[in-house]
């Protein structure tokens, strides 16, 4: 196992964009965890399986119809030997996602595959909502980013399309059920830098992420 570095925080905050970019410039491995919740939230919706079936759930999770794929440029999801991760992204899979999220069943069923990640290579770049606190607490550095609910919105609605506010009520929903569940709720893990990325291009966020992993790591 190589050199972990966490990122997390709320959607549409930055997390995807800083650690792609990161995992590139130190030559690592790069994971979106949350891809594991949003495979298996769009899985289920094709297989019209309810979000409280939770052993529908658990058995669909260990399921070979369905795989995650790292590469260099996203977390890849697979239905079927289909690239199914464009549509991952769509608000009703992160609000499907976000709710089956809430069991301990589901969250214990993905946790192996995602620490599975860091196997191999230098290093890893974990982004998603708990990897600094459950699926890599001892990291050797953890990131927390956050930005203002409008900035947010609009962010994802350039990414996506569709209405700005329409997205930012979906995602005042989703970060109160994920800073509210009881088991593994988003919160910032002990030790994270936290950076609101508001006002911040790329540039400025990347310069002040690099600036504190190298502090914590001697590459």
């Amino acid at each position: 196992m190589g050199w972990i570095v966490t990122i997390d925080g709320p959607a549409a905050s930055g997390k995807s964009t800083v650690s792609r970019e990161l995992a590139k410039r130190m030559g690592w491995n790069w994971v979106s965890t949350g891809a594991f919740y949003r495979g298996l939230a769009f899985v289920a919706l094709q297989k019209n399986i309810q979000f409280d079936d939770i052993d529908a759930l658990l058995a669909l999770s260990h399921s070979d119809e369905w795989s995650v794929k790292m590469s260099d440029d996203k977390t890849c999801v697979y239905f079927n030997d289909t690239d199914v991760t464009d549509m991952i992204f769509r608000e009703d899979v992160g609000n499907f996602a976000s709710k089956i999220s809430h069991y301990p069943e589901v969250r214990k069923s993905l946790l192996d595959h995602q620490r599975a990640c860091s196997l191999g290579g230098a290093g890893l770049v974990a982004e998603g909502r708990d990897c600094g606190t459950v699926v890599f607490p001892n990291a050797h550095a953890k990131i927390y980013l956050t930005a203002d609910q409008t900035h947010r919105a609009a962010r994802r609605a350039a990414e996506e399309g569709g209405s700005a506010e329409n997205i930012m009520a979906s995602q005042q929903q989703r970060d109160q059920q994920d800073s509210t569940r009881k088991v593994a709720p988003l919160q910032v893990p002990e030790q994270a830098f936290v950076l609101d990325t508001t006002h911040l291009s790329l540039t400025d966020v990347m310069e002040k992420v690099e600036k504190f992993i190298r502090v914590k790591i001697p590459v």
